[in-house]
Order: structure tokens, then sequence, then C-alpha cells
């Protein structure tokens, strides 16, 4: 349900979706807290804030109407609710999307809770802090990026943008919205598809007092009943196996999705009722290969960073963030890399159904990799994004940090691994993608060597089962290398004279592609590479290395887009062996 035409109106949690809720976006009241003074000055209970803002978007951001683009140590939102008779029939859910970093909220004056991490949601029960009629509903947001103690992403510790960090975010940066539940209600799902034989594995959490209930789960593939499992509850938690009659395997080429009918019911009425859904598929890794449905895969990945120019970490619109699945996919790629950032839920729900193959990655930047004491926070945010994203067919991968250097605490990277792995053991995980491995499921490098000739020597002698050599990360990697997780980056922006990419300007179209066959070839052809990515799909303010700009323009016309598609589908070559 929505109330006005505020942005961003689409149910923002779309693997446990009910009818009944309330999208808080719009004009908040705002007031950024320099020094940190809010509490003492009363701001938790004070009448009104200084200016407006547009939630979800950031307040350096256009869209937000603030677009202010210095430090706010702290950030402060205030809005008036109104509450029903039928919201406090039984219990209220307050969710938030994504708040960076530090998040207090106060409903009329009194604190109802306290989350950390700016990448994950979280989720308060307000039903005893609210009456119905108009409630006051207050935040505090509080982003030191400065102190290495948070991940921060490609967020700029400097004023300005620079290199490949751009401009920061604060604060809301993804939907709020009520929800009003029963007494007794399903809080969470956890879905495991067994292709082999069959069947959808569901765990459900509950909320309330669950006993006496009885959970019942439908499958549905085009609308028809293909399974359905009913199973007593016994606890807090229930669990059942649905065995679907039409096995249709998710794949990019078809990815064919079952919607999925959550019911609780006691005494044969229903409690409670959510929807769902979930894709039979199958991840694993053999000798540098991941397969999928246990076929090998060759993955075309693409760099994205999920960056917006009027939204900065927040898309315009929800056809925003299915549209730069459409892109990759007409540049040739099957999926991309989702980089130093925790992306929207919406996001990862169009690759579902659109058949983009995405790899989860923290946004891990900005923290002291150096010093162990980071652990706690970065593991606490990163058991919440694997535990949020686990569901989604299309996520293939975890990479948990990116670009870890020789100095890194190697308990903290190793202890990530396997906390991963024991959270998730259906999906592979890269403990850090380029530079330092200290315990990994496949072996990656970044490598932006701009030469062809260079470049394709490097990965010939892989081939014949020598080491690599870099001048950076390990230095040398041994055989079982078979992923380049960031080539290219070539800088190109015609027309222009300032801006930022790798290596040195191509002087015309041709050389551009010339280069761009050159160094995907030198990858395709090789028998040892099972996955590449390239960097990137969109330039991002003074980074201009996309193959798209900032707003999502083409660079090239459209014989030369079909060219450039054509060099990324041509068959690999463990394609070609199989």
């Amino acid at each position: 349900m929505v109330t006005d035409d505020a942005p961003r109106q689409e149910y923002p949690r779309p693997q446990l979706r009910r009818d009944d809720w309330r999208s808080l976006n719009g004009e908040w009241e705002f007031e950024i807290d320099h020094g940190r003074t809010g509490r003492a000055r009363g701001l938790p209970t004070a009448a009104d804030l200084e200016r407006t803002i547009t939630v979800p978007f950031p307040p350096e951001s256009e869209l937000s109407g603030v677009d202010h683009r210095d430090f706010m140590d702290a950030v402060w939102y205030r809005r008036e609710v109104e509450v029903t008779e039928e919201d406090l029939a039984g219990r209220l859910l307050l969710h938030f999307g994504a708040v960076d970093y530090e998040a207090e909220v106060w409903l009329n004056g009194e604190s109802v809770g306290t989350h950390r991490g700016g990448y994950t949601p979280f989720t308060f029960d307000v039903t005893d802090h609210v009456e119905t009629g108009s409630n006051v509903l207050t935040v505090c947001a509080r982003d030191e990026v400065r102190t290495e103690t948070q991940p921060a992403g490609k967020q700029s510790k400097r004023y300005d943008s620079h290199g490949a960090v751009y401009t920061r975010i604060t604060g809301i940066w993804q939907p709020v919205w009520l929800e009003p539940v029963p007494e007794t209600s399903v809080e969470d799902l956890r879905i495991d598809p067994n292709l082999p034989d069959g069947t959808v594995h569901l765990t459900a959490s509950l909320r309330g007092d669950p006993r006496g209930t009885e959970l019942t789960v439908t499958a549905t593939f085009d609308g028809d009943t293909v399974g359905e499992v009913s199973t007593p509850v016994a606890g807090e938690t229930a669990r059942c196996v649905v065995d679907v009659d039409e096995v249709h395997p998710w794949t990019p080429e078809s990815p064919d999705l079952y919607d999925l009918a959550v019911t609780l019911r006691r005494d044969g009425e229903v409690v409670d009722e959510v929807e769902s859904y979930t894709g039979l598929r199958s991840v694993s890794v053999e000798d540098g290969v991941v397969l999928l449905n246990g076929e090998p895969r060759f993955q075309r990945l693409i760099l994205d960073q999920g960056y917006y120019p009027e939204g900065l970490y927040t898309a315009p619109s929800d056809d925003a963030l299915r549209r730069d699945i459409e892109l990759g996919m007409e540049m040739g790629f099957d999926g991309a890399r989702l980089h130093e950032k925790v992306f929207e839920p919406r996001y990862l729900y169009h690759a579902d159904r659109l058949g983009y193959l995405v790899w989860g990655e923290h946004a891990n930047w900005g923290l002291d990799h150096s010093d162990p004491s980071n652990l706690a926070p970065f593991l606490q945010e990163w058991i919440e994004v694997v535990e949020r994203d686990y569901n989604h067919p299309s996520l293939v991968g975890w990479t948990p940090f990116n670009e870890t250097t020789s100095d890194q605490d190697d308990n903290l990277l190793r202890t990530v691994y396997r906390t991963t792995k024991a959270l998730d053991p259906t999906r592979p995980v890269v403990d850090t993608s380029g530079y330092v491995h200290v315990e990994t499921d496949l072996l990656d490098v970044h490598d932006y060597t701009q030469d062809v000739d260079e470049f394709r020597e490097r990965y010939d002698a892989l081939e014949a089962g020598e080491s690599v050599t870099l001048d950076y990360g390990d230095g040398e990697y041994g055989p079982e290398l078979s992923y380049v997780s960031e080539y290219g980056g070539i800088w190109w922006n015609p027309g222009a004279e300032e801006g930022w990419g790798y290596g040195d300007r191509p002087e015309s179209v041709d050389e551009f592609v010339d280069r761009y066959r050159g160094l995907t070839e030198a990858l395709l052809d090789n028998e040892a590479i099972g996955l590449l990515c390239y960097t990137q799909l969109y330039d991002i303010e003074q980074e201009a290395n996309g193959l798209f700009t900032y707003d999502r323009e083409s660079k090239f016309d459209p014989e030369r887009e079909r060219e450039l598609r054509d060099i990324m589908r041509q068959p690999a070559a463990v394609e070609r062996n199989d």
C-alpha cells in the first residue's frame, strides 16, 4: 500500500512480501549536526528541524533536495506518522532498508532502538511506542567515514572526489516503511533449492507465539500449483521440504522462478501469509571453473558500482535498477561484480527475473584491515548481508573484501571467509578480490595492463602451467589462478580533456575497440581462465572508463556496440572444450 506520489514506492523487500504496508518515503524534516550536539539540544523531542529532505535519497545527492557535499558527522530526520486502530490490531513494524552508519530511532521522544552498519536493513517493533493518530518519528545517523573503523566503500575521505573514489553518502539511503503484522507472524525465510532431486527446503523464522500453528508452503510455476506441503510448528522455526512436480532449472538463458506462498494457520484459520519466490539452481567450483547446475559456466562479468548522478548510492527509480542490468546484458555480459557496495534488494530481484549472475561484495574500503579490532563491526554487518541476500538465485558467489594488501590482519580475512562458508555452504567465496589472498575458493587477480601483447603473454604462461607475476598484490600467482576479476578499465571519454582511467587514452574509437578486443580475447582464448570481469559498466564522476557515460548514455554508435558485444560473446576456450 502506498499513500502518495513520493519516490521509490515499490515494495522494498521482494522476497518476503505482504500487501499491507505503508511507505514513509518522501518529505521529512532534516538538520545537519556538525558538532554532534543534537541530543544535548533536545532534537529527539524537537518540534521541528531546520530544513527538509526527500527520503530515501542521501543528503549529499541532488534528489534529496539538500545537495550538501561536505562532511556531516551527524544528521537528524523527523516526520509525523499516522497510525490507525487497524495498524495496532497486531504488531506494528518499522523497517529501514539502510542508514549510513550508526542510527538511533525515537518515537514520540522515546528511543526504540539503535543499529550499526551502513549497508544492511533493520526493523523495530514499535507497537508499544505509538498511539492511534499522529506520532513523531525521529532518526539520528552518525557517520565518521575518516576513522578507518567502518566500511565505507568508494566514499571519499577527502572533501572532493578523486581517482576511483566518489562523493560520500550519509544517513538514510534506502526506503523506510511501516508494516502491520499479526501477533504471531512469519519473520524471515531461508530458502534452499535442491536441483538434483527437485525440492525446495524452506526454514521459516516466526515471531510471537507460534505454538499450535501449522505452516503451509505452496509452490506455483506460471500460475499452476506444482508442490505443496504442511508441517506443524514446534518452536520459533518451522522447516519443510516441498517436492515440485515440474523441474525448471534457473539459468541466465531461462531464469525460471517458482512463486512461494507461505501461510501460517491455527485451528484452520489463517494467522499470517507472505509471498516469496525461488529458482532451482546449484553453484559449485571444480578446478577453478564455476559450475552452474553441474555444468561449467564461463562467466562474463562487468564491474557495477551502483552510483547514480542525481541519487549517488540511491537509484532514482526501480526502473533505473533494472536498466543497469539490461545495459550489461546488451553489451554481452551475463552478470556483474557488485563492487564495494551492498546493493538494494530490488536490484537482486531484477537480476533474479532477468537471469543476471551477480557476486555480492562488502564495501570494505575505508576500513583498516591491519587492525584486528575491526573484525567485530565488519563481521556483524557482513553476516547481515549474507542473511539478507541468501535466497536470491542470481547470486552465485561472495567477495567480502576487495584489494586488501600485505599489511592486513590475515585472521580478519580468514575468519570472515570461514564464517561466510558456515553461513552459506552453497556458493563459492573469494576471500578478497585481487591482491593478497589468505583462504579462498577461487584465486583471482586484478590486472590493468593496457599493452595487449604483454597481457596475452602473461596469461599464455598461465595456460602453460607457469605462475603469473604482477607488480602488486601477492606478486606471483600460481597456476590455480582462474579468475581475472578486474581488467580493462580503458580510459575513454571522447571530447573531454579531463577525467581519470587506466593507462593512456586511446586516440580513436578504432584504437579503443582493438584494445578491448585484444585484452578480452587474451582471456577468452585461455583454457586456464574460467571467469572475467571488465571494468566497468558506466563512468562515475571523474572516473571515465565505463562503456556508458554516468548518465547511462552509450559512448559508441550502434554498429560499434554490436562489435563490442560480439567480442564479449565469443565462446571461451573452456566452453569450446566442453
